[in-house]
């Protein structure tokens, strides 16, 4: 299980630098006004939401649920199991809300700014942070 539990991390860690970084890279992206730089970012993003985020995702989600049958029985009447488990999905739905802004910027249809992206960019931070206390410190 100790196999497990550290690609889960590692996997979590992976998964949370796209989450930051994409983000920002739609910043960039939307303040962006030549040809070259749009394609170039076009192709940063589709590699990083592709080829990186959604893979760690997935590790992280099997690996997670593979870890969670383990101690389901000990803390399934726990609260804070309960809201971590309610923010990873929150965490799945804003990944796929990024991967929904990474098509818009792939068609040329981006219908935000960047200051827009800059408070997006801010939100797997308070994620982060809640999952992390609910685990280590598990105050409910």
């Amino acid at each position: 299980m100790e196999w497990v539990k550290a690609f889960h991390i590692i996997s979590i860690v992976t998964w949370f630098a796209g989450l930051f970084y994409l983000p920002r890279l739609y910043v960039y992206h939307a303040m962006s006004d030549d040809e070259i730089s749009n394609e170039r970012f076009k192709i940063m993003e589709r590699k990083l939401y592709k080829g990186i985020m959604t893979p760690s995702m997935l590790v992280t989600l099997i690996s997670g649920g593979w870890l969670l049958s383990s101690v389901w029985s000990t803390y399934s009447g726990d609260l804070w199991l309960h809201l971590k488990l309610f923010l990873v999905l929150i965490l799945v739905i804003y990944h796929f809300y990024c991967g929904k802004l990474n098509t818009a910027f792939k068609r040329d249809n981006n219908q935000h700014g960047h200051v827009f992206y800059r408070w997006l960019n801010e939100m797997p931070v308070l994620g982060l942070i809640a999952i992390i206390i609910f685990v280590v410190v598990k105050p409910f």
